[in-house]
């Protein structure tokens, strides 16, 4: 028969280094009680006998589970599904684990079950990675259950009572627009996200400002909007396309429908950048190997996971450590312009010039 391994336990640390079961807890806990010699000590026995703490004798000592929930929808989307593998990693580096949750849908607004789900499991914290859309936060300032651990809201407009992590979308779009006008274009349509999305509104209300300082009216027919999908992207540059003959470029919300928008206007036979200048939002993978490669608002989804994750597991460690509670507050991270092909109009004239510089009609 095969002999059970015995493994090194908690008592076995204190008796090799000399000191109570309670110092080893405290250390393993990464209590501040502790002496940094006696820290030493013990960390180098656990190396030397091979201790590896149990995961749940730890949550009993403790009175903490080291478990994060995340609630998310859309993972079917790139957005999201790189948010939670952010936080997945993030989780993973700061020894914390997942109780993941998935709403049916964004605008789902049966979120008890969830809580209370969370709540069971004892989790220390709550990242809620659900983009704000229509009325889904509505619930907020009215929760529906005491809501007594850590909370950090993804992507949703600053609010002064909640802790926030989010990407400034009103900066990369005024990156975006201010980039083209830089360009020399000055006939800009937008394509918008679905406006229900407060990312969406962001983005086309930077497109909006930026037009405006420039001295360039925004009309009605110079925008439409699209859902995010590629799909509609195709259908909403056609629209422009009749509703504003006048238009030389286009900033687009996201990647997804402005790579479908550079396979419509080459359908029609125009010159890019030269005719029209495109720029996206997201900077997906692909928008680098189309052609031409597509100039795009960089926002980092796993900084913006990571700084989630380091904000929750702030708040909670002060909790556990007796600290002065931290405010809830706002991160907004920035982003920034990738310029590829799609919008560089003046690079493609100063290389027209250099080629034909010396040159004759034949």
């Amino acid at each position: 028969m095969r002999q059970k391994t015995v493994r090194a336990n908690i008592k076995d640390v204190a008796s090799v280094a000399g000191v109570s079961t309670q110092t080893v807890s405290r250390v393993i806990n990464e209590r501040p009680d502790v002496s940094p010699e006696t820290r030493k000590r013990v960390k180098e026995v656990i190396e030397q006998v091979g201790y590896r703490p149990s995961a749940l004798a730890r949550s009993l000592i403790s009175q903490r589970s080291h478990t994060l929930g995340v609630v998310i929808a859309g993972l079917k989307y790139i957005g999201p599904s790189n948010v939670l593998s952010g936080i997945a990693s993030a989780a993973e580096e700061a020894g914390y684990s997942l109780l993941l949750k998935e709403l049916p849908r964004f605008d789902a607004n049966d979120i008890e079950p969830i809580f209370q789900a969370l709540f069971s499991r004892h989790v220390d914290g709550i990242i809620w990675a659900v983009s704000e859309v229509g009325k889904n936060r509505n619930w907020v300032n009215a929760p529906p259950l005491d809501i007594e651990i850590p909370l950090v809201y993804l992507t949703m407009e600053p609010q002064k009572k909640l802790s926030v992590v989010s990407i400034n979308n009103y900066m990369g779009g005024r990156l975006a627009a201010s980039h083209l006008l830089e360009q020399g274009y000055r006939h800009i349509g937008h394509i918008a996200g679905p406006l229900e999305w407060w990312e969406a509104r962001q983005r086309m209300a930077a497109w909006k400002d930026v037009l405006n300082e420039a001295g360039i009216e925004v009309q009605a027919n110079h925008w439409v909007e699209g859902n995010w999908s590629s799909s509609s992207g195709a259908l909403a540059v056609e629209k422009l396309f009749e509703q504003y003959p006048e238009m030389d470029s286009i900033f687009v919300a996201n990647d997804q429908m402005a790579l479908s928008a550079l396979q419509v206007i080459h359908q029609k036979g125009l010159s890019i950048p030269e005719d029209i200048g495109v720029v996206g939002f997201d900077n997906i993978p692909e928008s680098a190997y189309f052609w031409p490669s597509l100039t795009t608002v960089q926002q980092d989804q796993y900084h913006v996971a990571k700084a989630a994750v380091e904000e929750i597991i702030k708040i909670i460690e002060s909790d556990w450590q007796g600290l002065p509670p931290t405010g809830p507050h706002t991160i907004m991270l920035e982003p920034s312009l990738v310029v590829r092909r799609s919008s560089s109009r003046l690079e493609s004239i100063k290389l027209e010039n250099t080629n034909n510089k010396g040159g004759g009609l034949v």
